[in-house]
């Protein structure tokens, strides 16, 4: 998809953009973000994102691409298929990032965390992880964050299981039917399948504490071990295990001053953005620059470097 300048993007001149001037200010035909499935947090942020980026760009169709989440959506940007998406950090190791190279990814910044969640039946003699091996497991959808880590984690645990792939809104469904063993979701906090699944059969969260310290060990950077408040569905809580960093991802071909208006929306319109998501709410400038190994796109570093705090 070709960036291709039109006009002066009035809305963007209004709100102070810095480095945006009567010449310089871009409009876009269309601009495409992949978000995430159906029953998780990244399509409810990506939908809310979506509307306040077409509220600043008034020029530009803004259009939210559901999908299975992080491993698609850092495929659809390295094939130039979306213009941004969201992922979590640690799928990110063997994709392209450099903020010198046009065909590679770069970051908007950080946004929140996700918090890796496996549910069970609140009747289920499963207790820990090792208790999940040879039954059926929701690992999310193909090419999904939750799959990537899930993967990683009960292969580094020796732990086998019947993993099966759906979005989180139908395993929910399915562990509240009988027909899965166990959901796990890699997403942000409260997840929505996680709430609906209480819904149809009282559920219980694993503790993992002693996972997580693995798992961080093993692979430095992107996971830390964390706590699920008590608050967050009920009497469910507080549950121990491991908290990934989420970014916005940009093409590193996208033009600068266009990346600057999004990093602007993003981090001055947060609260509107995070709306109903408590985890979400963390969005702000000072840790939106903390992007792990993943370069900031030059238009997000120069709205940053004028709004330092």
């Amino acid at each position: 998809m070709q960036v291709s300048r039109r006009s002066v993007l009035l809305a963007a001149l209004a709100a102070g953009v810095p480095g945006c001037t009567a010449t310089d200010a871009p409009a876009v035909d269309e601009l495409v973000l992949a978000t995430g499935p159906d029953g998780a947090v990244f399509q409810e942020i990506g939908r809310a994102l979506a509307t306040a980026l077409a509220d600043q760009l008034p020029a530009t169709r803004v259009v939210a691409r559901p999908s299975n989440a992080s491993v698609e959506n850092v495929r659809l940007l390295r094939q130039a298929e979306v213009h941004l998406g969201l992922s979590s950090l640690d799928p990110l190791d063997g994709a392209l990032l450099s903020a010198e190279d046009p065909g590679g990814i770069s970051a908007v910044g950080r946004l929140y965390d996700s918090f890796l969640q496996v549910a069970v039946p609140a009747s289920s003699p499963v207790r820990t992880l090792a208790d999940l091996a040879g039954r059926v497991v929701s690992f999310g959808p193909v090419e999904s964050g939750s799959e990537f880590t899930a993967s990683r984690l009960l292969d580094l645990l020796g732990i086998r299981v019947d993993a099966r792939n759906m979005g989180h809104d139908e395993a929910a469904r399915r562990l509240a039917a009988g027909g899965i063993d166990a959901l796990l979701a890699l997403t942000g906090i409260p997840t929505p399948a996680i709430t609906h699944a209480q819904a149809g059969v009282p559920i219980r969260l694993l503790d993992l504490p002693d996972e997580a310290v693995r798992l961080a060990e093993a692979y430095p950077g992107p996971y830390v071990p964390a706590t699920i408040p008590a608050t967050t569905y009920g009497d469910l809580g507080p549950v121990h295990t491991f908290a990934v960093p989420n970014l916005l991802l940009a093409r590193t071909s996208l033009d600068d001053d266009l990346v600057e208006v999004v990093t602007r929306t993003v981090f001055t319109e947060s609260e509107r953005i995070a709306a109903g998501h408590p985890e979400a709410s963390r969005i702000n400038v000072r840790t939106g620059i903390a992007t792990g190994q993943v370069p900031l796109h030059h238009g997000a570093a120069r709205w940053f470097r004028a709004n330092k705090r």
